[in-house]
């Protein structure tokens, strides 16, 4: 669909956008747009063989540099502290919609191990947590930079948006049409992208996971005829020896999303919005025993990989610790692939040829088709647009390898593929009227 001549096309993004000079020598252009907004919390859990190490490696995790960090004075997340009831968990199953929600989690988690048997019910467990501790109150009060005095100001969001911060705190206060709409925008671009993903660790001796499978081929084997169960029996025990040798890392991570919407953006203008001259104690009061802002579960998703301890030129908390992060990186892309309100958007490195800074930490391995959209805002209501101007797919042999230590493979990694050159950036195949700047999001 043509563009309307009214519609204003920002091809800088509407946000700052500066190639020159750096562009001709080769650096990478500093591009600024509007990105969603992440935070990450450890759930503590139960002890396990290596656990300062695991934790430590999880901590020196790069943040995912395609999200702003929207970093919240979280409580710590001590599992213990949040497990359910008996009574919680029959209440649980009762709700249909919770029930739907989780079908695909409890698949996921529950295994012949039972291992981690908090796994089907954690985002309850999550709930709670986010409950008691007001987690979502504290992503709002991050977003509007909330003072101790319970005083609120637009310096953020305008300089993630890169709006005029003084001109969208007046129109709060005249409620003009303009105002409303540039708030409605911000709204929608920036907090209502929202996203929280709480992790859990697990470090797991192979040989329980063996002898837990095996234990359960038994069961099954001896449904079998007589004449077959001796030749099943022995797979079974050759499968465990196989099997039972060294360790694996286990990661899930349960991906939930700031509910930001009119209604809410409403009653939080109206009751509790407050700026440095106009302080009033019932207002901070309000806002902070506020229920009106929930956290709302999205999905789950899982990774695991095999450490045998066999990478010569590390050291056992080096290998630990590099499975670790290709977890945690594994986790994410699936997140991102699985769930489409989390995709980030990713601005094109350059148009001739495509290419964007991209690659297999993000779990591509070529054929993976992208749209590129260019940013317009409609004049009439104010509210940011993406038109799709067409579609690109990725080059299987030239990916970029930008995961932790890339180069260096461990065992069970399901993005072992190397490009056929060293490159820093993904080649995409298809369409020659694109931009270095233009956002592209993967589609199914």
């Amino acid at each position: 669909m043509k563009i309307s001549s009214t519609i204003i096309v920002l091809p800088t993004l509407l946000l700052t956008f500066s190639l020159g000079l750096k562009a001709q020598t080769g650096d990478a252009p500093q591009i600024k747009y509007r990105r969603s907004s992440l935070d990450i919390i450890l759930i503590e859990s139960e002890d396990f063989p290596h656990k300062e190490t695991v934790i430590k490696a999880d901590k020196e995790v790069p943040f995912p540099d395609k999200y702003n960090q929207h970093i919240i004075d979280a409580e710590p997340f001590d599992q213990q502290r949040y497990s359910l009831t008996e009574d919680e968990k029959a209440a649980s199953k009762k709700k249909s919609g919770f029930m739907a929600n989780m079908e695909m989690d409890l698949v996921s988690n529950v295994t012949s191990t039972n291992i981690d048997r908090s796994g089907p019910y954690m985002p309850l467990m999550i709930d709670k947590y986010n409950k008691s501790n007001k987690t979502a109150n504290k992503l709002v009060a991050k977003w509007f930079n909330r003072q101790v005095d319970g005083s609120f100001d637009m310096k953020l969001v305008g300089e993630r948006g890169q709006y005029n911060a003084s001109e969208m705190e007046a129109n709060i206060a005249k409620g003009t049409v303009r105002g409303v709409a540039s708030l409605a925008d911000a709204g929608e671009e920036l907090i209502g992208n929202t996203f929280v993903v709480y992790s859990k660790l697990q470090f797991i001796p192979n040989e329980i996971v063996a002898a837990a499978v095996r234990e359960a081929g038994k069961t099954k084997v001896s449904k079998l005829p007589a004449f077959l169960q001796g030749g099943a029996y022995k797979a079974l025990d050759v499968a465990y020896e196989k099997g039972k040798e060294g360790y694996s890392v286990w990661t899930t991570s349960y991906l939930y999303k700031l509910r930001w919407n009119d209604s809410v953006a409403a009653v939080f203008y109206k009751d509790y919005w407050m700026d440095k001259n106009s302080i009033d104690i019932k207002r901070k009061a309000a806002f902070d025993n506020s229920d009106l802002f929930q956290l709302e579960y999205v999905g789950s998703a899982k990774s695991s990989t095999l450490v045998t301890f066999k990478l010569a030129k590390r050291t056992e908390d080096q290998i630990i610790e590099l499975a670790t992060v290709r977890n945690e990186e594994e986790v994410f892309a699936k997140l991102q692939r699985t769930y489409d309100v989390f995709k980030p958007k990713t601005p094109l490195y350059s148009g001739e040829p495509i290419t964007a800074k991209i690659g297999m930490k993000e779990g591509l391995k070529g054929g993976e088709k992208f749209e590129v959209l260019e940013q317009t805002v409609d004049p009439k209501t104010g509210l940011t647009e993406y038109k799709r101007k067409g579609t690109i797919t990725v080059d299987k042999d030239q990916i970029w390898d930008n995961r932790f230590a890339a180069g260096e493979e461990v065992e069970g990694d399901a993005t072992n593929i190397s490009a056929k050159t060293p490159v820093d950036r993904t080649l995409f195949k298809g369409g020659n009227k694109f931009y270095a700047g233009m956002l592209i999001k993967q589609i199914k």
